[in-house]
């Protein structure tokens, strides 16, 4: 009876500290990394005790931390008690499960919720797995005396164990010693527990074929799943964020604009999570969401410098003092960002097209234009065509540079790094080689990683380089399908991820 989901991380590569606020838009685009999450009752039959208190057991096993926490819920109230001796809290994944049941409740008739309850009493056992890409492995690779290279990280065994600090491996609030990548981890795990606890439970009947969105049935089962992790999301990190992380969780690469704070009022306002979820349900969702994926013969790159991470709550505290402070500057650099954003997109939409159009075209000044630097694109066409397609690569690189620029302006006014010194001088760096379309930090940007876009097969190059540099390039590509159901347990399948699959060259 085990139900196996993935949800993929994110990128978010125009619309950082906009996207907080409508109606801006930022371009977020899903990756090949995934989050997979594992449901099946956790006994073969109902305890009578269970049945008698009307409770029953949740275990949450992270095999990648090292952990196995187990909860009491009351089928009553659904609140959730950790009874573990020395608990490891995922709040995360507790407010997926509360919400996820409630939702179950307060949807199903009487002839389905005593069936629901009987499901329930068997308990419920939860496994989460991350892809190694969510997290840094950068200290291990080293240790083991491997070149800062994806083929090292390839070596890797998948879902590879996360150590702790030796000094704090026995104690209570033991941390892992491995810095996140910025893929937003918590968005793609909350959004695979939603859809398999979905699934398990009746709620609805997922797809295990990626990219069914767009048939009518699929799209209102999907919009459940985004609205109940969005709901479990923004509780358990105790805000209303943007949502754009756990929107490409579920829907896939996007333009997106925020939903409005207040749908999640009535989850915030201490009702009974029935009632609130209810509400949170027929709420008017008012985000915006439209397709978008990178145009053909365009490959996405992620770097890790190795320089530490960025606190993205901290940073964006800061641009929200800096805004209040010099309102008159800030709407003057958020407007220029908006523009330049817009632009970019609309450039990579005409790429788009222009390669619908005319593909031999296109192939042909993309080829042209991977081994050559951007100040040479021009050279490569003559035929108005050609043109048509150089102008448009030269129109996003520029929607780049004024983005970069401005973001730059933004974290000096506001105080903060959002594209600290050593950040510029790579992105300057990977901009200026052959076949390198875009370069930037993305979303609240800091020292998390660094971004690219590569033209045709100059991807290599760009790896190489940041080797050299001390840059490690994951094996992270955009892969725009959101949430689906999986076939089997991503531990015993032949190729486990399709991350680990990627050919490198």
């Amino acid at each position: 009876m085990a139900v196996v989901t993935s949800a993929p991380g994110k990128v978010l590569m125009t619309g950082g500290y906009l996207v907080l606020e409508r109606p801006n838009a930022g371009i977020v685009l899903s990756t090949n990394a995934r989050f997979y999450a594992i449901v099946k009752p956790l006994y073969e039959e109902i305890r009578p005790e269970s049945w008698a208190w009307a409770w029953t057991d949740v275990k949450l096993t992270s095999p990648q931390m090292g952990r196995e926490t187990m909860y009491k819920m009351s089928l009553k109230h659904l609140t959730l008690q950790c009874v573990s001796s020395s608990p490891s809290r995922n709040p995360f994944v507790k407010y997926a499960v509360q919400y996820t049941v409630a939702a179950a409740y307060a949807t199903f008739d009487i002839d389905k919720q005593e069936t629901l309850q009987k499901l329930l009493l068997r308990g419920l056992d939860i496994t989460i797995l991350g892809c190694n890409e969510f997290y840094s492995y950068r200290n291990q690779i080293e240790a083991r005396g491997l070149p800062l290279t994806p083929e090292s990280l390839a070596s890797l065994p998948p879902f590879a164990s996360i150590t702790f600090n030796a000094e704090e491996s026995s104690g209570r609030n033991s941390k892992p010693e491995v810095a996140k990548t910025g893929l937003g981890s918590s968005a793609a795990m909350t959004t695979a527990v939603v859809a398999a606890l979905l699934h398990y439970l009746g709620l609805l009947n997922l797809s295990s074929t990626k990219g069914q969105i767009e048939q009518k049935k699929d799209a209102r089962e999907l919009e459940i799943v985004h609205v109940i992790a969005q709901t479990a999301h923004c509780i358990a990190q105790g805000k209303v964020g943007s949502g754009f992380d756990v929107s490409s969780a579920v829907y896939g690469s996007q333009r997106y604009v925020r939903f409005s704070p207040e749908v999640l009022s009535s989850a915030q306002g201490g009702m009974i999570i029935e009632e609130a979820i209810n509400n949170v349900l027929k709420a008017n969702w008012n985000h915006e969401r439209t397709k978008f994926s990178l145009p053909p013969m365009m490959t996405l790159l992620l770097g890790e410098p190795g320089a530490g991470g960025s606190s993205t709550p901290s940073m964006v505290g800061a641009v929200k003092k800096w805004q209040k402070s010099d309102p008159e500057n800030s709407l003057e650099t958020w407007k220029k960002l908006s523009e330049a954003n817009s632009a970019l997109e609309m450039h990579l939409n005409s790429l788009s097209k222009l390669a619908g159009k005319n593909s031999d075209v296109y192939t042909s000044v993309m080829n042209s234009c991977s081994n050559l630097t951007p100040e040479k694109w021009n050279e490569r066409a003559s035929e108005p065509s050609q043109v048509e397609v150089v102008r448009a690569l030269l129109g996003a690189r520029d929607a780049m540079l004024v983005i970069r620029y401005n973001m730059r302006k933004m974290g000096e006014a506001a105080g903060i790094p959002i594209e600290p010194e050593s950040q510029t001088r790579l992105l300057d760096t990977t901009m200026n080689m052959e076949g390198v379309l875009l370069a930037g930090v993305p979303g609240a940007g800091g020292f998390d990683a660094v971004f690219a876009v590569t033209l045709g097969d100059s991807s290599n190059n760009v790896i190489k380089t940041w080797s050299s540099l001390n840059v490690l390039a994951l094996l992270v590509r955009e892969d725009p399908h959101g949430v689906c159901l999986e076939n089997n347990d991503p531990r015993t399948a032949e190729i486990t991820s399709s991350v680990s699959s990627i050919q490198i060259v």
